[in-house]
């Protein structure tokens, strides 16, 4: 049998732009699920007003003390970007004027071995790029900022300004690479990416510390304006990447499945699609049971795991006899099986104060 020839040369140049193929870095993008996309615990929460809650995943949603918000994952996005997606901050409780130490921060965090790349701490360190688009009905200066945890949290702070209100703007900051202070090489956080939405006089009353320096509360967020003035506030983020280097290259588009499976190193959502799942199948030995609940991928340390009902939580044995009684034979197969139970296992890299 002959074989034609395949001109790979026209395949390429024909179908696919060969700019898309150069600029295509595998996982450059240190974020994760920055388009969005991913919100497996829900895809909106009201009433958020203190740190540490999640909505969309990987994303930390840290409100101390400055008014209350409804945090969903939205349709609204940039218009010819290839975004489905966008988080949403909506202003429900008002804080126009705010106590010296209240603050709002939209956080992700990053593993130490995943940045060991970027040679902190050395003559040769990296600088990064930070790309994102952002919409507002609050024009005016907003800061980012890379926090080093490994390393007193020295930190490096830069602003941007939404110019036009309720449109979207896509945002390009560039941080310059630390010589100081070398990363852990380990599964803890080591750097802490934060979008300040509105801050006290703690962190406004100094100069904005726009190169990397010992940790100064008052340098971090100068200039912030007060996204909580106002109960018609509303702050839109998509297509967020950092990538190492000076320049911002497209967003890096992942399939979907590969951007759930990286979010799942951090959290797992088993929520039955209907009553009376089977999650599990173990062995009663002699007084103790043994019901492995499988996780899809391993997790970055040690989760925690909660039950959002856990009278619904049932244990059988030889699929026919409910565990009311905890009196099962030594070796006789068990199911675990969930009513509207939800079993959640958390590992999400949290606030170290």
């Amino acid at each position: 049998m002959a074989l034609s020839k395949i001109d790979v040369a026209n395949m390429v140049e024909n179908e696919m732009p060969q700019a898309n193929i150069d600029n295509n870095i595998n996982f450059r993008n240190i974020i994760i699920n920055g388009d969005m996309s991913v919100s497996q615990r829900t895809t909106s929460t009201s009433g958020v007003s203190t740190t540490g809650q999640f909505v969309l995943d990987r994303w930390k949603l840290n409100v101390d003390s400055m008014g209350a918000w409804t945090i969903s994952q939205s349709t609204d996005v940039p218009t010819g970007q290839g975004f489905a997606s966008s988080m949403k901050w909506d202003c429900t409780t008002a804080d126009a004027s705010p106590s010296a130490d209240d603050n709002i921060q939209l956080q992700q965090r990053f593993e130490g071995q995943n940045l060991q790349y970027l040679k902190k701490g050395t003559s040769s360190a990296e600088s990064t790029t930070l790309s994102f688009w952002v919409k507002s009905n609050k024009t005016g200066t907003y800061v980012c900022e890379l926090r080093d945890k490994d390393n007193s949290n020295r930190h490096i702070n830069k602003s941007y300004t939404i110019s036009s209100a309720d449109t979207w703007e896509k945002k390009t900051i560039t941080f310059a690479g630390d010589t100081t202070g070398t990363l852990t090489n380990d599964n803890s956080t080591s750097i802490d990416l934060n979008f300040w939405l509105a801050a006290g006089s703690t962190y406004t009353s100094g100069s904005l510390q726009t190169s990397w320096g010992a940790s100064t509360s008052a340098n971090r967020a100068v200039g912030q304006v007060n996204l909580a003035d106002s109960t018609s506030n509303e702050w839109y983020i998509t297509g967020v990447q950092l990538e190492a280097g000076t320049t911002a290259s497209d967003f890096e588009f992942l399939p979907h499945d590969v951007n759930k499976h990286r979010c799942l190193r951090y959290f797992q959502d088993l929520a039955p699609k209907k009553n009376d799942c089977r999650i599990a199948i173990g062995e009663n030995v002699n007084t103790n049971r043994t019901d492995p609940v499988f996780q899809y991928v391993e997790k970055r340390a040690n989760p925690s795991v909660t039950f959002s009902a856990a009278n619904t939580f049932s244990l059988y044995h030889s699929n026919t006899s409910r565990d009311t009684d905890n009196d099962f034979t030594a070796g006789q197969p068990l199911s675990c099986y969930l009513g509207s139970t939800a079993i959640r296992i958390d590992d999400e890299l949290w606030l170290i104060q």
